[in-house]
């Protein structure tokens, strides 16, 4: 079954066609600094986008940054949203059940092909990144000054951080497909489902402006996604790190046993 759901969402063209969109703006934003050599100045703009144009090297984080406050959780969302919905809203989620397949023995392999395509997107957004920064700009070690810190960082040490920075990205959009399939169980709609899932992290987007909200600021779910950041600083600071991964954990058990919950007890008419 998980098989099945692994082939046909990456056997869709829309999958690919997500990715390769999701790429784009990267691209584009390399290509523009490449031209101009103008990045922002250090603390403006995404992350690690200012340093870039000393080393290419930085640029797969840059690239993560770029795409990880609106266009990959849209992507999550819309993919997350259409796991159990679109099936309903095709007239097969019924036929499906109608199989030896148990409930939760599919809602599994829907969760498992989300979280590939999750996986996936990431791992592509930062090889492309690493691919165009070297294409594009200097790639040698991170020389003083181009760090967050201000430190040095061997090669070695920028590639194992950076790899911790895309599973730390990945474990945050997990927690924006639970909610794409949380709500993916509550309507026939996948557009309903993905909006819905939107809805919440715009809300805490916003929210995280206020300072009336601030003593529920540490609880929003977006409120730690660009917590990748302190893994390059020298120490690094794991506070909010840790604080980021045990957050998106409970959104994310949470939500999957909501979603178990409605769906192996809802009626299914489509």
């Amino acid at each position: 079954m998980i098989g099945v759901e692994l082939r046909k969402t990456f056997g869709r063209p829309r999958t690919w066609t997500t990715i390769a969109v999701l790429n784009a703006l990267p691209v584009l934003v390399a290509v523009l600094l490449r031209v101009t050599d103008l990045a922002p100045r250090p603390g403006e703009g995404p992350p690690f986008l200012s340093a870039v144009l000393a080393n290419g090297q930085l640029y797969p984080l840059a690239a993560l940054a770029i795409v990880l406050p609106l266009f990959l959780p849209i992507a999550v969302a819309v993919v997350s949203g259409d796991a159990v919905a679109g099936e309903a809203q095709a007239g097969t989620l019924r036929y499906l059940l109608a199989r030896p397949v148990g409930r939760t023995r599919l809602l599994v392999a829907k969760l498992v092909a989300v979280l590939a395509f999750v996986l996936v997107t990431v791992v592509v957004v930062a090889a492309v990144g690493w691919v165009v920064g070297q294409l594009l700009f200097d790639a040698q070690p991170v020389a003083a000054g181009t760090s967050v810190s201000g430190t040095s960082l061997t090669a070695e040490e920028l590639a194992g951080r950076t790899l911790l920075a895309i599973g730390y990205v990945a474990v945050s959009m997990l927690g924006v497909a639970a909610f794409g399939l949380f709500f993916s169980t509550l309507t026939d709609s996948p557009l309903a489902a993905a909006l819905g899932a939107l809805a919440v992290l715009v809300t805490s987007s916003l929210l995280l402006t206020l300072d009336a909200a601030s003593p529920i600021a540490p609880y929003l779910p977006t409120r730690y996604w660009l917590a990748f950041v302190d893994l390059f600083r020298d120490p690094v600071l794991w506070r909010d790190v840790v604080r980021g991964l045990a957050l998106q954990g409970v959104y994310v058990g949470v939500l999957l046993a909501a979603a178990w919950a409605n769906f192996t007890t809802k009626d299914v008419t489509s």
